[in-house]
């Protein structure tokens, strides 16, 4: 395994595994807020907003967003069809990029404002990066709430795309 394509496509693995875990948790679960911070369905949509914005800085345009947050999530049923789109466009749009294309150096605009510079391929690898982040803290909201998140490991979804699941 290498490069962000197959980054990405582990990526999409972790996140339908993960939202198949949270689709059998009780909705009172997913909306409670959580000590310190906002609730597992904001956690879910933060994760799809700033992948709308990466995706907006690799199609050189603006992401319209003034913030990370939202202030009202989506149910997670929409939640998970948006992610499975953008999980489908990244790993499309990492697939038609060639070694060249991985090294451009795109100018975009960070919410805040702030302008700033990054190789495409550092971008693909953030986008991965921030969900893995963000999975993490899900899977610790519920462990908290005394449920089981699914396993998202890196050699697990290795072992199961080179059919050894089981």
């Amino acid at each position: 395994m290498s490069g962000p394509s197959s980054l990405l496509r582990y990526t999409a693995w972790a996140d339908a595994r993960l939202y198949d875990a949270l689709a059998v948790q009780p909705a009172g679960l997913l909306a409670a807020p959580r000590p310190g911070s906002r609730s597992l369905l904001h956690t879910l949509a933060h994760m799809q907003r700033i992948d709308l914005v990466w995706q907006a800085h690799l199609q050189g345009r603006p992401h319209g967003f003034d913030a990370r947050q939202v202030e009202v999530p989506p149910p997670l049923d929409e939640l998970r069809r948006g992610q499975q789109a953008l999980d489908a466009w990244y790993i499309a749009h990492a697939d038609a990029l060639d070694a060249a294309a991985l090294q451009q150096v795109l100018a975009f605009e960070f919410i805040g404002g702030e302008p700033g510079t990054m190789r495409r391929e550092d971008i693909l690898l953030h986008v991965v990066n921030h969900k893995t982040y963000h999975r993490g803290y899900v899977a610790e909201m519920l462990y908290a709430a005394g449920a089981r998140p699914p396993v998202m490991d890196l050699p697990v979804f290795l072992r199961d795309a080179a059919g050894g699941a089981g």
